[in-house]
């Protein structure tokens, strides 16, 4: 047996080296030749796999069997979810739960107020819109308390973050969890309650720290409530608004929550909602609700050419880049690798933390979170058994620590850095200091939030 280890780690250097040189080639691709990642991904699937000794048969399956089984468990998931986060963004209907929240809360609390719309918008919504459909807000919110922007601008890029980093239906964390086959529900289950503690830590961090920086607001604009931008017609109301969110949250939980059904009197209703849990039914659920957000439902909006084609459009991108990711996955599990770097992954007991630190390498070197997401995950699927997340609360703390990770550290080659910084007025040194460190702040104290987890469920 000790013969058998020793032969294993003699391999190991080679394998880990030729697996860090993938992940920088990645970076490299990504980052220096502004290569599309899809490209990036597909082209270093294949030379890892033909460096690796994969004969050429099989790694052309492997890529096949990745790209089209990724595809085939979430594809539909993240189109249905960017059609009705289009439909909130050009309704009025994000506005509608931005204004709710907001009374709720209270303009008083203006760095609370803006980092939980924050994060209530970017469930649906993409973490850029979202704060630019919010950024007037904070700013007339700051000015009529006197206070720096700072503090409600950095919340609000922290609250956004934090959503759309750990809460499905984002598609970063539904694109891992269909990689690691992880459970949806349970996904939500740990990932709401991680990400509202992240979220608190960020606003304490965004008033107590970020709000001492002076910053302008500049001087005062017109909100852009009320009528919905591009229909100029009332927006929904926040129960209208909420439907389309809250209800397919609600049934992935309960499928979950219900488990399978073990026969007798309620196996009838334990089918049903197994059959509406499932997150496809779900989202189409949300698809529909949607549809009533407009005061008038007219053809072109879910035309070739409307709001559902250009919901479509916008995730094909997402789609490309899940399908390389699922390859990238398929050709290091078929590699070999996991049985010779997995021994040295179970000495170090490293356990929880390889998803955060894998996530966290790859989105502070190359700044896109679902990326990160993405790519982290297709490099742990292999690597499960042998670091002991096999079970289904494992694998589900797992999706969450790699979106903990995946909002580690924002800088400079994140674009959400820059719409930040430059909608707020800061300099690049400023917001490395208060975004750059709140986004850090953010996904340490996620990643701590889920070893609690892990030391508790599982």
């Amino acid at each position: 047996m000790a013969d058998l280890k020793a032969g294993l780690y003699l391999n190991q250097p080679m394998e880990l080296a030729l697996l860090l040189g993938a992940v920088g080639a990645i970076i490299w691709m990504t980052t220096r030749l502004k290569m599309h990642p899809f490209l990036a991904l597909l082209l270093v699937s294949l030379g890892y796999g033909a460096g690796s000794g994969m004969a050429l048969s099989d790694l052309l399956l492997a890529v096949q069997d990745g790209f089209g089984g990724t595809l085939g468990k979430i594809g539909l998931i993240i189109v249905l979810g960017i059609i009705i986060g289009s439909f909130l963004e050009h309704s009025g209907g994000a506005k509608a739960i931005a204004a709710r929240v907001l009374s709720w809360i209270g303009g008083g609390r203006v760095p609370l107020a803006m980092g939980v719309l924050g994060y209530v918008v970017s469930i649906p919504v993409f973490a850029d819109s979202g704060f630019m459909l919010l950024d007037p807000l904070g700013k007339s919110l700051s000015r009529k308390a006197r206070i720096s922007l700072a503090g409600p601008a950095i919340a609000l890029g922290l609250g956004l973050m934090a959503s759309h980093t750990l809460v499905p239906p984002t598609p970063g964390p539904i694109a891992a969890a269909g990689i690691l086959g992880a459970d949806l529900g349970l996904v939500l289950l740990f990932g709401v309650p991680v990400s509202l503690l992240a979220l608190a830590v960020s606003v304490w961090f965004a008033s107590r720290y970020a709000a001492r920086t002076p910053l302008d607001p500049g001087p005062e604009v017109a909100l852009q409530g009320g009528p919905a931008p591009e229909t100029g017609t009332p927006g929904p109301g926040f129960f209208k608004a909420s439907l389309p969110i809250v209800v397919p949250i609600a049934l992935i939980v309960l499928k979950s929550a219900f488990g399978p059904a073990p026969g007798g009197p309620t196996q009838g209703l334990q089918t049903l909602v197994g059959f509406l849990g499932e997150p496809v039914i779900a989202l189409l659920i949300g698809v529909f609700l949607s549809l009533l957000l407009p005061a008038r439902l007219e053809r072109q909006m879910w035309s070739a050419s409307g709001w559902v084609g250009k919901a479509i459009a916008d995730s094909a991108s997402i789609l490309l880049i899940t399908g390389a990711g699922g390859i990238f996955g398929t050709v290091l599990q078929r590699s070999g690798l996991a049985d010779s770097l997995g021994a040295v992954l179970v000495d170090y007991q490293i356990g929880i933390f390889l998803p955060f630190v894998l996530a966290a390498a790859l989105k502070t070197a190359q700044g896109s979170s679902t990326v990160a997401l993405i790519t982290a995950a297709s490099i742990l699927l292999p690597l499960m058994p042998s670091i002991g997340l096999e079970g289904e609360a494992q694998k589900a703390l797992a999706v969450v620590a790699l979106g903990a990770g995946s909002s580690v550290i924002s800088h400079a080659n994140d674009s959400f850095f820059w719409v930040v910084t430059q909608m707020s007025g800061m300099d690049v040194r400023t917001g490395y200091r208060l975004f750059g460190g709140g986004t850090f702040l953010l996904g340490t104290t996620a990643a701590l939030a889920v070893f609690a987890c892990s030391l508790l469920f599982t």
